[in-house]
C-alpha cells in the first residue's frame, strides 16, 4: 500500500466522501509547491573602470623611481614605444661617406621586390631568441662611438647596497681565526638586529645552534669569539649585548686610537657604568654625589658621549634612508615676486610613438595577426603616453595651488605653514579628492628652502585668535620647537608652561598635546633639557 502525504494545515477525511472544504485546503496546500518562471525587467547603475582609467590612476600615483622603472618596462616590451633623444626627430638622414647602417638600424620600406620583408625575416630568425624572451634584450645603441643615455643613467644608478649582516660577514672573513671560530663567529653576524645590537642572549644561540657540525661547540666558544668579533668589526659597538656594553666599547676603540689625556673619556666610561639611568634622566647632581665627581667634570664627560652612537649598526645599513628625487622643482621669480613651478627637468624620459612600427601598419603584406599585434601596442603606447603627460598636468595644477595657498610658508617658513585640506584643492581644480591624493603621494618638491614632500603641505589646523588667522599643526609644531630652543636651559618649560607660552602666541591647545607635539618633535621633557650650571 502506497503511503499517504500529509500536508501543513491538511487531515485526512476518514470518512467516506471527502467535504468540499477539505478539498479546498487541499489544493492551497499544494499551491505552495508550485514552481514557475517569470521574466523580469530590472533598471540599475553599476560603474566599471576601463583598463584605460585604471592604468592612469595607477600611474598617477607612482613616485618618480616607481614610475622610470615601469617606463623602462614598457620600453622593452612594447615595440610601438619609443624614447626621444635630445635632437632626435621623426626620421633621421644619413650623408654620404656615413658608416654603413646595422640591419637592426634600418628602416623597413615595403617595396615590389619584397627586398625588405625578406630582410625582417632574416632578422626575426636570426633574434627569435631574444624576441620570444629566452635572452636578455639588448638594444642597440644610436650610432657608432655616441653614448647611450639609458645605459649611462643605469650605469650611475646607486646599486642596492649589502645589508647590515652581509657586510658584518664580509668582513669578518678577512679575519684568521681558527675555522670552529670563524664559524661561530658566522652563527652570531646572523643574529644582529638593525641597529647592531646582539638580537639574542647566548644561550638562546647555543641552543639554537646544536645541531651545527661545530668543533667545541659551547657556551664559552661562543664568548670568546664574540669577544673577537667586538675587537675587530667597524663601527665600533656592533654586536653589543646592551646600549652600555655598546657605548663602552665604542669608548674604549676611542682611547686605544687617540688616547685619553685628560683622562675624560675615563669619566665618560664609569658614567655609562656605574650612573646609566641616572645619566639617562638628566639627575646630574645626583650622578656628581654617587660618582664622587664635581659637576663640570660630570657635564665634559657628558659633552664627549654625543660623539658616540646608540646605532652602530645604522652607519653601515640604514633601512630608514631613502633616496629623494624631486618631481617638481619650485623657484623665485623676483620679476613678477611669484613662484614658479616645473617638473625637474630630465628626470622624465619624452616618449613617443615608433613612426617605423606605425609605417608597418599600412603595408599591404602585413597578415591579419601582424596588423592585430601592432595595433595593440600602438594603443597601449598611446594610453602610457597619455598617462605619464596626465599625471605630468595634475601634479602641475596641484603644485600651483599649493604655492598660492602656501605663499606665507615659502616667504617665511614652517611656522606660516596653513591648513591645506585636500577637498579643497580638488573643489578647485574639479577634480575628485582621490585624484588630488593620488597625485600628492611619495611626491617631493624642491623649494628654495629645501626639499619637502608635497603631502606636508596638506594639514588641518585651527585658528589661532589672531583675527581669525589658521595654524596647520605643522606651523604650530614649529612654534613649539622656537620656544623650546630660546627657553632659559638653567630653568626649561614645564609642558603646561609651554601651552602657555603658545597660548600667548595665539595658539591655544591643551597640556596633552603639546606633550604628543613635543614627542613627535624628539624633544625630551624638562627634567631631560635642564643644563646644570657647575660651581
Amino acid at each position: 500500500m502506497a503511503p499517504r502525504v500529509a500536508f501543513p494545515g491538511w487531515k485526512p477525511n476518514l470518512t467516506a466522501s471527502a467535504s468540499k472544504q477539505d478539498d479546498r485546503v487541499l489544493i492551497s496546500a499544494m499551491s505552495v509547491m508550485r514552481f514557475d518562471t517569470r521574466q523580469q525587467t530590472k533598471l540599475g547603475q553599476q560603474m566599471k573602470l576601463a583598463p584605460r582609467m585604471i592604468q592612469s590612476m595607477e600611474i598617477l600615483q607612482l613616485p618618480l623611481p616607481l614610475l622610470q622603472e615601469r617606463v623602462e618596462q614598457e620600453l622593452e616590451s612594447n615595440v610601438a614605444l619609443e624614447l626621444v633623444e635630445p635632437g632626435d626627430g621623426a626620421t633621421e638622414i644619413r650623408t654620404e661617406g656615413e658608416a654603413e647602417v646595422a640591419d637592426t638600424e634600418r628602416e623597413f620600406i615595403a617595396g615590389e621586390s619584397g627586398e625588405d620583408f625578406q630582410r625582417l625575416a632574416d632578422l626575426e630568425n636570426r633574434y627569435r631568441d631574444v624576441w620570444d624572451g629566452g635572452e636578455e634584450v639588448r638594444r642597440p645603441t644610436a650610432g657608432a662611438g655616441e653614448r647611450d643615455r639609458k645605459m649611462d643613467a643605469m650605469a650611475n644608478t646607486a646599486e642596492r647596497g649589502k645589508s647590515l649582516t652581509d657586510q658584518l660577514d664580509d668582513q669578518w672573513r678577512l679575519v684568521e681565526v681558527p675555522e670552529n671560530v670563524s664559524v661561530a663567529g658566522r652563527r652570531l653576524i646572523e643574529y644582529v638586529d638593525a641597529d647592531g645590537y646582539l638580537g639574542a642572549d647566548l644561550e638562546t644561540i647555543f641552543e639554537q645552534g646544536g645541531g651545527l657540525e661545530i668543533h667545541d661547540w659551547s657556551i664559552s666558544l661562543l664568548e670568546r669569539t664574540l669577544e673577537r668579533l667586538h675587537r675587530t668589526l667597524e663601527p665600533p659597538g656592533l654586536l653589543a649585548r646592551s646600549k652600555q656594553e655598546s657605548l663602552l666599547l665604542q669608548i674604549d676603540a676611542i682611547v686605544e686610537l687617540e688616547g685619553d689625556g685628560e683622562g675624560s673619556w675615563t669619566d665618560a666610561a664609569v658614567l655609562i657604568g656605574e650612573h646609566f639611568e641616572d645619566l639617562v634622566q638628566n639627575r646630574l647632581p645626583k650622578v656628581s654625589k654617587d660618582a664622587e665627581m664635581s659637576l663640570e667634570r660630570v657635564q665634559i664627560a657628558k659633552a664627549l658621549m654625543r660623539q658616540l652612537s646608540l646605532w652602530p649598526g645604522r652607519e653601515l645599513a640604514n633601512p630608514d634612508a631613502q633616496f629623494v628625487m624631486p618631481d617638481v622643482i619650485v623657484e623665485y621669480e623676483p620679476e613678477n615676486d611669484a613662484y614658479i613651478a616645473a617638473l625637474a627637468d630630465g628626470t622624465m624620459p619624452v616618449l613617443r610613438i615608433n613612426p617605423q612600427v606605425e609605417k608597418m601598419r599600412e603595408q599591404p603584406e602585413l597578415d591579419h595577426d601582424g596588423k592585430t599585434f601592432i595595433d595593440t601596442a600602438v594603443r597601449d603606447a598611446s594610453w602610457l603616453i597619455d598617462a605619464v603627460n596626465q599625471r605630468s598636468n595634475t601634479l602641475l595644477r596641484v603644485v600651483r595651488v599649493v604655492l598660492e595657498r602656501q605663499r606665507e610658508f615659502f616667504d617665511h617658513g614652517p611656522q606660516f605653514l596653513k591648513p591645506l585640506p585636500m577637498t579643497e584643492v580638488a573643489e578647485r581644480l574639479g577634480v575628485h579628492v582621490a585624484t588630488v591624493s593620488r597625485a600628492v603621494s611619495e611626491k617631493w618638491l624642491q623649494t628654495p628652502r629645501g626639499m619637502y614632500p608635497l603631502r606636508r603641505f596638506f594639514s588641518g589646523g585651527r585658528e589661532t585668535g589672531q583675527e581669525g588667522q589658521e595654524k596647520s599643526w605643522e606651523a604650530i609644531k614649529e612654534m613649539l620647537r622656537e620656544i623650546v630652543d630660546a627657553e632659559d636651559k638653567a630653568k626649561p618649560l614645564s609642558d603646561q608652561k609651554l601651552a602657555d607660552a603658545l597660548k600667548e602666541k595665539g595658539v591655544e591647545i591643551a597640556r596633552r598635546t603639546v606633550v604628543k607635539y613635543r614627542e613627535q618633535l624628539g624633544i625630551p621633557p624638562a627634567r631631560r633639557r635642564k643644563v646644570h650650571a657647575t660651581g
